[in-house]
C-alpha cells in the first residue's frame, strides 16, 4: 500500500533491499535542494532516527519497525514536514525529548510503504538544518519547535574546498571497502558525486562516523570548516579500521572461543593504547581517587599506598594480580570512620518500640538508658547486649527495630553452626579463596562504622578443627579490646567500638563463661494469654492479612477465636507458631473469597476448629488430689514452662527404688534424696521406720518419650513420696518447685516466669516457691500474677506441713 496525496521527490525504493533488518538504508540518490525556499510551520512533528542523522539534501529510507507500523500513519498523515532527531539510545522505541538530539534537520516525508512482512518504511527528504528549542505532545508524537541554523556557503570556485571534498571521497570510498557495515554498492555512489556540499552531506550521513561526532558536525555552519572536521573524522576512523585489520591478520581465525575472547580483549587494549586510554592505568587511577576520598587515618593511607605500588610490579595477567586488586577494593569498601548520626530522641524511641514490639520492657528500658547516656556524654562506647529466651519471642527482629529507633544501618549474621574461627578473623591472603571474617563482610555491607550489629544463636556456635569461633568472638565482644580488631584478612585494625553488638541464644547455660562475661545478658521471656492475643491482634493478623491480600475489612478475627488458637494449636514461649497457624487460617478463607463461596465474617472458635481440625495439643490441666502420692511440679522447657506430675506409688516388696519417666541423671539424684529425707525424718511425719524394708517405691513421670532433667522437681518428690508413705491428700490446686538437699533446705530455681504461666494455664491457684526466688518476683509483669497465691518456703518440712492436709485418701493400701 502506497500512502495516497504524497509526491516522491526523486529516486526510487530497492526491492533487493526492502527485506534487511537494519534501522536505516539509503536507497536513493539526490540533488542538493536544499538552498530552495520551503515554508515551514513553527512547530513540526519529531520523527526519531535510530543509530544516524540526516544531513540536508539528503533523500533517507528508514524502516521504522513493526512496532509503528499501525500509527505511523496516523501519526504523521497530516504533516508534510518533521523533525528528523537522532536517537542516542536504539533500544528506546517510544523515545522522549531526553532521549534525542537536539540538532537534527527539517525533514519532507515523501512518501510513505507498507512492505509484505508488516513492517513499514518512511522515504525523508532533508531539507533545513535546525536545533530544536522546546517540546509539546499531541497525542502521541512529540511536537518540536525549532531554530533555523545558518549557513556560509564555500566560494564557487574554492580549490581548498574542493581539494577538501575530493580527499573526503577517497577517504570514505577506502572506509566502505574495508568497512564490513557498509554496503559495496556504496562506493559506486560516492564516486559519481559531484556536487562537493552534496558529498560532505552524503558522507556524514552514510559513513558509520560516531552519533555525537555527527551531532557536532551537524552544528558547523560554516562549509568549509565543515568538510575540514569530516575529514579529521574520517581519517580517524579510516586510522581504527586499519588497525583493527592489521591485529585481525596476525590472528589466525581457527581457535575456539576462550581463544576469541582473548583475541577482543587484545584488540581492545591496542585500540585504548592507539587512543592513550590504557585500562590498567585507568584502574590504577581510580584506585587512587577513592583512597583520596577515604576518612582514614594517616597509617592505613600509608599501607594502602604501599599495596598500590604492589600491584603496578605484578604482571596483570596473573592471578595474584587480580587477588591483590580484590584486596584493595575491599579496603576502600570499608567504612574507615564513617558513622551514621545517631538520633537521641527518647520519645521518638520509645515510640518506635512500642509500635513494634509488645512487652519486652526491661530490653526497651536498658535501650532508653544506652540512649540517654550517649546523649549526654556523646562517646559512650557501645554496650553488647544478649538476649535471652525461647524461641520466636522476637530477639532477632527487636535488633532491627533498635537500629530504627538509633537511626544506624543495621546487619545481622548467624552464628548457628559455625566452627571455624577464620569465619570470624578471616583467612591469611595467602591461602587460595582468602576472603576477610564474616564479622568484616557485614561491616563492609552495613556502609557505616557503628551499625547495629545483630549476631544470631551465639550459643550454637561448636568448636571444630578449625579452632573455636566463640573463643574469636571475645575479641569481637570486649568493650576493651574491639577499638583494635584485628583481621587476617585486612592485615589492619579496624574499630569495632562503636558497633552496637546485639547477641541472641535460646539458652545462655551453653555460651562459654568468657564469653558470657563480656555481655549484659538480658532475659527475653514468653508471653502470657492476654499479650499473645494483644500481638496478634496489633500485629501478626493485620500482617498476615496484608501477606495474603485479603481486605482488611473482609475478616475479623473474636479474641476468644484467638486464645482457643493458641490453647489448642500452639505450645511455645512465643508467637512463631501462631503466626503461622494465622496464616493457615487466612488461606483456607482466601480460597473461599476467590471462590466466591460464603464464609464467616467474624471468626469464633468453631470456626477455628472446622478450619485447623482437632486440636494439636492439649495443655495439662490441673488433676485433683484424690490419689496419694501425686503432686504438681513446674518445670522449664525451650518452648516456654509447663507441669508435669510426678507420681509415686508403694508395693510389697524389699525396699527397692525405681524410676522411670526418661529422667536425666539430676533427677535420679532428686529422687534419691527426696526418699532419705523421708527416712531420715520418719518420726515427725509419724512414719514407721521399718515400713522402708517392707515397700518398694516407684517414682514415675509421665509423657516418657520426653527427657527430663533438672533439680526444679526436687521439692515436688520430697513431697509425693510423703503423701505415698503417710496417705494424706495433697492441698488442691497446688504446684511445686524447688530443689532440695539432705539437711532438707530448699533452694532456689530459675525459670520462674515460664513455670508461673504454665500454673496459670494448668488452673493452678497456689504455687509453692523457694524463699530465694523471692527477688524474681519483682519482674514478673502484675498481668502474670493475677489470681495467684504465692508461698515461699525456705524448708522442705514447712512445705510439707502446708501441702498436706490430715485428711487421708480412700483406698485400699495401708502402711503399716
Amino acid at each position: 500500500m502506497v500512502k495516497k496525496g504524497r509526491k516522491l521527490v526523486t529516486g526510487s525504493l530497492s526491492p533487493s533491499e526492502s527485506g534487511k533488518d537494519k534501522e536505516t538504508d539509503i536507497h536513493v540518490t539526490a540533488n542538493n535542494k536544499s538552498e530552495d525556499k520551503i515554508s515551514l510551520p513553527n512547530e513540526i512533528p519529531v520523527f526519531p532516527l535510530k543509530q544516524t542523522m540526516l544531513f540536508p539534501g539528503i533523500v533517507l529510507s528508514v524502516n521504522v519497525g513493526l512496532f509503528l507500523k499501525k500509527s505511523i500513519e496516523e501519526k504523521y498523515a497530516n504533516d508534510r514536514y518533521v523533525a528528523a532527531l537522532a536517537q542516542e539510545n536504539s533500544f528506546i522505541d517510544q523515545p522522549s525529548p531526553a532521549d534525542l538530539c537536539k540538532y537534527g534537520v527539517a525533514a519532507e516525508i515523501v512518501r510513505i510503504f507498507e512492505m509484505p512482512d508488516g513492517s513499514t518504511i518512511v522515504i525523508l527528504h532533508g531539507k533545513k538544518r535546525i536545533v530544536a528549542e522546546s517540546f509539546t505532545k499531541r497525542r502521541s508524537v512529540y511536537l518540536a519547535k525549532y531554530k533555523l541554523l545558518e549557513e556560509i556557503p564555500a566560494g564557487k570556485k574554492d580549490a581548498e574546498y574542493e581539494a577538501l571534498t575530493d580527499t573526503i571521497k577517497d577517504l570514505a570510498v577506502r572506509i566502505i571497502e574495508i568497512s564490513s557495515e557498509i554496503s559495496s554498492e556504496m562506493t559506486f555512489v560516492v564516486k559519481n558525486l559531484a556536487n562537493p556540499d552534496m558529498i560532505v552531506d552524503f558522507v556524514a550521513t552514510h559513513v558509520p562516523i560516531k552519533l555525537y561526532e555527527k551531532e557536532k558536525l551537524i552544528q558547523i555552519s560554516d562549509r568549509k570548516q565543515q568538510a575540514s572536521t569530516l575529514l579529521e573524522m574520517l581519517a580517524h576512523e579510516l586510522q581504527l579500521l586499519e588497525l583493527k585489520g592489521q591485529i585481525e591478520d596476525k590472528i589466525k581465525i581457527d581457535f575456539d572461543k576462550q581463544q576469541h575472547d582473548y583475541m577482543l580483549r587484545e584488540q581492545l587494549k591496542v585500540i585504548q593504547k592507539e587512543l592513550g586510554d590504557d585500562p590498567l592505568n585507568t584502574e590504577i587511577n581510580y584506585l587512587k581517587e577513592s583512597a583520596d576520598r577515604k576518612k582514614w587515618g594517616p597509617e592505613t593511607q600509608k599501607f594502602f599506598e604501599r599495596e598500590l605500588e604492589k600491584l603496578q610490579r605484578l604482571n596483570p595477567t596473573s592471578t595474584e594480580y587480580s587477588n591483590h586488586l580484590n584486596y584493595l577494593y575491599t579496603l576502600l569498601d570499608l567504612p574507615w570512620n564513617e558513622y551514621t548520626k545517631d538520633r537521641f530522641d527518647l520519645k521518638q524511641a520509645q515510640k518506635i518500640l512500642d509500635k513494634e514490639h509488645f512487652g519486652l520492657d526491661k530490653v526497651k528500658e536498658r535501650l532508653l538508658e544506652y540512649l540517654a547516656v550517649l546523649k549526654l556524654k556523646n562517646d559512650l562506647k557501645s554496650p553488647i547486649l544478649c538476649l535471652v529466651g525461647p524461641p520466636g519471642v522476637g530477639k532477632t527482629s527487636l535488633g532491627k527495630s533498635i537500629a530504627g529507633a538509633l537511626n544506624r544501618n543495621y546487619v545481622r549474621m548467624s552464628l548457628g553452626g559455625l566452627h571455624d574461627e577464620a569465619e570470624i578473623r578471616g583467612h591469611r591472603k595467602t591461602y587460595i579463596g582468602a576472603m576477610p571474617g564474616r564479622i568484616m563482610q557485614n561491616i563492609r555491607k552495613a556502609k557505616s562504622a557503628n551499625p547495629v550489629f545483630v549476631l544470631d544463636e551465639i550459643d550454637k556456635t561448636g568448636m571444630g578443627v578449625h579452632g573455636d569461633p566463640a573463643s574469636a568472638l571475645l575479641e569481637v565482644l570486649d568493650p576493651e579490646q574491639n577499638n583494635s580488631f584485628y583481621d587476617n584478612y585486612l592485615e589492619l585494625e579496624f574499630d569495632l567500638s562503636k558497633v552496637m553488638f546485639i547477641a541472641t541464644a535460646n539458652n545462655i547455660t551453653s555460651v562459654s563463661p568468657e564469653l558470657r562475661d563480656r555481655m549484659e545478658v538480658i532475659e527475653v521471656n514468653g508471653y502470657v494469654l492476654e499479650e499473645k492475643i494483644c500481638i496478634a491482634q496489633k500485629h501478626l493478623i493485620p500482617k498476615q492479612i496484608n501477606a495474603h491480600g485479603v481486605d482488611k475489612h473482609q475478616l475479623v478475627f473474636d479474641p476468644e477465636a484467638i486464645a482457643f488458637m493458641i490453647e489448642n494449636y500452639t505450645r511455645e514461649s512465643g508467637v512463631r507458631e501462631l503466626d503461622k497457624t494465622i496464616a493457615s487460617v487466612i488461606r483456607n478463607l482466601a480460597k473461599k473469597i476467590v471462590l466466591r463461596v460464603d464464609y464467616p465474617k467474624t471468626l469464633r472458635p468453631e470456626h477455628i476448629r472446622e478450619i485447623l481440625g482437632a486440636p494439636k495439643y492439649l495443655y495439662e490441666k490441673y488433676q485433683g488430689n484424690d490419689y496419694a502420692g501425686v503432686v504438681t511440679g513446674l518445670a522449664w522447657t525451650a518452648e516456654g514452662g509447663d507441669i508435669l506430675f510426678i507420681e509415686s506409688s508403694l508395693s510389697r516388696g524389699t525396699g527397692t527404688l525405681t524410676l522411670t519417666g526418661n529422667l536425666g541423671a539430676v533427677m535420679k539424684e532428686s529422687a534419691m534424696i527426696a526418699l532419705e529425707y523421708i527416712k531420715t525424718n520418719c518420726r515427725q511425719l509419724q512414719i514407721p521406720h521399718d515400713v522402708f524394708e517392707r515397700w518398694n517405691v516407684h517414682i514415675h513421670v509421665p509423657d516418657g518419650a520426653i527427657p527430663k532433667d533438672g533439680p526444679s522437681a526436687g521439692l515436688a518428690m520430697v513431697i509425693a513420696v510423703a503423701s505415698a508413705f503417710t496417705r494424706r491428700k495433697v492441698r488442691g490446686k497446688t504446684a511445686v518447685t524447688g530443689e532440695i538437699t539432705l539437711r532438707g533446705k530448699v533452694l532456689p530455681v530459675g525459670g520462674i516466669k515460664e513455670k508461673i504461666l504454665a500454673a496459670k494455664r494448668a488452673d493452678i491457684t497456689d504455687i509453692y516457691l523457694p524463699a530465694a526466688n523471692c527477688k524474681d518476683m519483682g519482674e514478673v509483669n502484675e498481668l502474670f500474677l493475677k489470681g495467684l497465691n504465692f508461698i515461699y518456703i525456705d524448708d522442705i518440712s514447712d512445705a510439707l506441713q502446708q501441702t498436706l492436709l490430715n485428711e487421708k485418701v480412700k483406698d485400699n493400701v495401708k502402711i503399716e
